[in-house]
C-alpha cells in the first residue's frame, strides 16, 4: 500500500442530486426477482455447471419461486445455446416464468441468440454494452457517440428479427454495463436513445437495467444515481427500472436496498451471492431481510437447506458458515449469555399468544420459518452437530480439525455421545479422537524409522523409511518433492512391487499441522487426507516434537484406518 493514498485513488465524485427523496422513503413491497444464477454465477465458476446441473438449478429456482430467470449466453458457447433448447424442446419452462438471455451488441451473436428462443413462451432478451470512461478509452478507444451507436444499432438488430419470434412475447432490456462508473447524463442518454429505437410503450415496456457492475463508491452513492436517473428520465411510465449489484465494497446488498428506496422496482442476483470478483448480489439476504420486516418476498425459503444442497452440488461452492440466514453456524450461540437470552426469548415468545410478533433476542427470524434450528453447541451432547464438536476441540483441546475432518469425525462422534447419553466433556471427545485417529488399538502398519534428505538444493528429496507389517520389517526408497512426497511414492512403489499387503495406491488430498504447545519442546499435530485409486478418502492424525515426522506417521494412520 501507498502512502498517502490519494496519489493514486479518489474518492467517487458525489451525485448532483439536490431534493434527494429516498432516505425518507420505507420499503412495502419486493421487487421483480431476476436470478442470474446459471449466467452471471455459472460464468464466475472454475467448472462451469454442465447441462445436466444447469437443469437441476433450474428447476429449484423454480421451486423457490423466480419468475424472471437469465438461463444462460447462448452464443458463447454450444452448451449454453443446448441447454437453452432443452429447456424449450423438453418444455421445461412452466406457463408463469420467463426466460432471460444475454447477448452483446454484435449481430451475429444476436442472431444466434435469436434462433435460441425460437418456440419459447416468454422471453427478455438483455442487451448490454460498457459505457464507463475507462472502459471507452482502455478497452474500446471510442468516443460517446460511437458507444450509443454500438447500443441503438444493437437494439435495431435485435427488433429486425423479432419476426423470427412470432409466436414468443419478447421482452427488450438494456444494461449500460459500468453504469456505476458512468457518468449519470451519458448513461441516460445512452438510455433515452436505446429507448428511441425500441419504442416501448406503457402497456410493453423496456427494462432498463442499471448495474453497479463494479462497486466504486459508498452505496448511498449508487441510490443517488439511481433516483437521478429515474428523476430525469423522459417516458418513464415507459420503462422498468432493475439494478444489478456486485459486492467489492462488500455493500452489494446494502446497494440493492437503498436502490430500491430510490426507484428501483427490480433485482437481480445470485443464490448466496455467487459472481465474479467477490459475487453479486445475494438475493437470498436481500428477500429475507424484507421478510424479517414483515413484507412478502414472494420467493420461497423455507426448506433452505434444501436450496443449499442444490447450489452446493451443482457449483461446487459452498456456503460460508457465517453467510447471513443460510450458513451453517448462523443460529448457533456459543456465547453462555447468548444462550440464556435466547432460550428465555423463546420461551417467552412461546407463551404469548398465536400470531405474536417475533421478538426473540439475537434471532432476526425464527430459525423454523426456513427450515432451521436455533442450536447450542458450547456444550456438547448427542444434538450436538459437527460445528459444536470441533469448536470444544479447538478452544479446549487446541485440536484445529480441518474442515473435511470434522465431517469425517463428527459422524463417528455423533454415535459415541449417543452411546453415552449424557453431555459429553472436551477431553473425554479428545481421548476418543485419539483412538480414532492417532492412537489406533491394532495398527496393521507402523513407522520403524524414516529419514529423509536432499543431495544439492535442486534435487528430488530421498526418503528412506522401514515400515512394520504383519511382524516383519520391510525397508523401502523413494523420491518426491519433499518428504511427504518422498514418502508416499516409496509406499506406492512398495505396492506395485508387492512388498506391502496393501492393494490400492493412493495420494495425499489434504494436509494441515500446527503446534499442540508453545516452546522448543512441544509437539505438533499434522492431519492428513488420503484418496485411494478405489475413489474412497481416509483421514489419519499423528503427533511428534517433530512435523515431518507427525506428518509420515498421519499417513500411516490413514493406511491403518483404510484397513481397519
Amino acid at each position: 500500500m501507498i502512502r498517502p493514498a490519494a496519489k493514486k485513488y479518489q474518492p467517487f465524485p458525489s451525485i448532483p442530486l439536490s431534493n434527494r427523496q429516498w432516505p425518507s422513503r420505507v420499503l412495502t413491497q419486493a421487487p421483480i426477482w431476476c436470478s442470474v444464477d446459471l449466467r452471471d454465477g455459472n460464468q464466475a465458476l472454475a467448472i462451469p455447471m454442465s447441462v445436466e446441473q444447469k437443469l437441476e438449478m433450474f428447476d429449484s429456482l423454480v421451486k423457490v419461486g423466480f419468475k424472471e430467470i437469465e438461463v444462460g449466453f447462448p452464443s458463447a458457447s454450444n452448451t449454453e445455446f443446448a441447454f437453452m433448447r432443452r429447456l424449450i424442446e423438453e418444455k421445461r419452462i412452466p406457463a408463469d416464468v420467463t426466460i432471460q438471455v444475454l447477448v452483446q451488441a454484435r449481430e451475429e451473436l444476436i442472431e444466434k441468440t435469436v434462433e435460441s428462443l425460437v418456440g419459447s413462451r416468454k422471453a427478455i432478451i438483455h442487451l448490454y454494452n460498457s459505457t464507463s470512461p475507462a472502459q471507452r478509452n482502455y478497452v474500446f478507444g471510442l468516443d460517446k457517440p460511437d458507444i450509443i451507436q454500438v447500443a441503438t444499432r444493437g437494439t435495431q438488430w435485435i427488433k429486425d428479427r423479432l419476426p423470427k419470434l412470432s409466436g414468443t412475447e419478447v421482452v427488450f432490456q438494456y444494461s449500460p454495463e459500468s453504469f456505476s462508473g458512468t457518468e449519470v447524463e451519458f448513461s441516460l442518454e445512452i438510455c433515452e436513445a436505446v429507448m428511441a429505437v425500441w419504442q416501448p410503450t406503457p402497456k410493453n415496456k423496456i427494462i432498463l437495467n442499471l448495474p453497479d457492475t463494479v462497486e466504486v463508491a459508498m452505496c448511498n452513492v449508487y441510490a443517488d444515481q439511481i433516483e437521478w436517473f429515474i428523476s430525469h428520465l423522459s417516458n418513464r411510465d415507459r420503462a422498468i427500472i432493475s439494478v444489478h449489484t456486485h459486492n467489492d465494497r462488500g455493500t452489494g446488498v446494502a446497494a440493492t436496498e437503498l436502490a430500491m428506496l430510490a426507484g428501483a422496482e427490480r433485482v437481480e442476483g445470485t443464490l448466496f451471492g455467487n459472481g465474479e470478483r467477490t459475487g453479486n448480489l445475494d438475493i437470498v439476504t436481500v428477500a429475507l431481510n424484507l421478510y424479517m420486516h414483515g413484507i412478502d418476498p414472494h420467493l420461497d425459503f423455507s426448506d433452505m437447506n434444501s436450496v443449499r444442497a442444490v447450489y452446493e452440488q451443482t457449483t461446487g461452492m459452498s456456503v460460508p458458515a457465517r453467510q447471513p440466514y443460510a450458513g451453517e453456524l448462523v443460529f448457533t450461540a456459543f456465547s453462555g449469555s447468548h444462550q440464556d437470552a435466547i432460550k428465555k426469548g423463546l420461551s417467552g415468545w412461546k407463551k404469548k399468544n398465536q400470531g405474536a410478533i417475533w421478538d426473540v433476542p439475537y434471532l432476526s427470524l425464527d430459525p423454523e420459518d426456513i427450515g432451521r434450528k436455533y442450536r447450542e453447541i458450547i456444550r456438547v451432547n448427542s444434538q450436538s452437530g459437527k460445528g459444536g464438536i470441533a469448536y470444544l476441540l479447538e478452544n479446549e483441546c487446541g485440536l484445529m480439525l480441518p474442515k473435511g475432518l470434522q465431517k469425517n469425525f463428527g459422524a463417528t462422534a455423533n454415535d459415541f455421545i449417543d452411546e453415552k447419553g449424557r453431555e459429553v466433556k472436551a477431553e473425554e471427545l479428545r481421548n476418543y479422537f485419539w483412538q480414532m485417529y492417532v492412537d489406533l488399538p491394532t495398527p496393521t502398519y507402523s513407522l520403524v524409522s524414516f529419514d529423509a534428505h536432499r543431495a544439492g538444493a535442486n534435487t528430488k528429496c530421498e526418503a528412506k523409511l522401514k515400515i512394520e507389517a504383519s511382524q516383519r520389517e520391510v525397508e523401502l526408497i523413494g523420491e518426491g518433492n519433499g518428504p511427504i512426497d518422498a514418502f508416499t511414492a516409496a509406499l506406492n512403489k512398495a505396492i506395485t512391487d508387492r512388498k506391502l499387503e496393501i492393494c490400492w495406491h493412493f495420494q495425499i488430498a489434504h494436509f494441515s499441522e500446527h503446534s499442540l504447545g508453545t516452546g522448543a519442546n512441544s509437539s505438533a499435530i499434522a492431519y492428513i487426507e488420503i484418496n485411494l485409486d478405489t475413489s474412497k478418502s481416509y483421514w489419519g492424525a499423528a503427533t511428534d516434537t517433530n512435523i515431518e515426522l507427525a506428518s509420515i506417521k498421519a499417513v500411516i494412520s490413514a493406511i491403518n484406518r483404510a484397513h481397519s
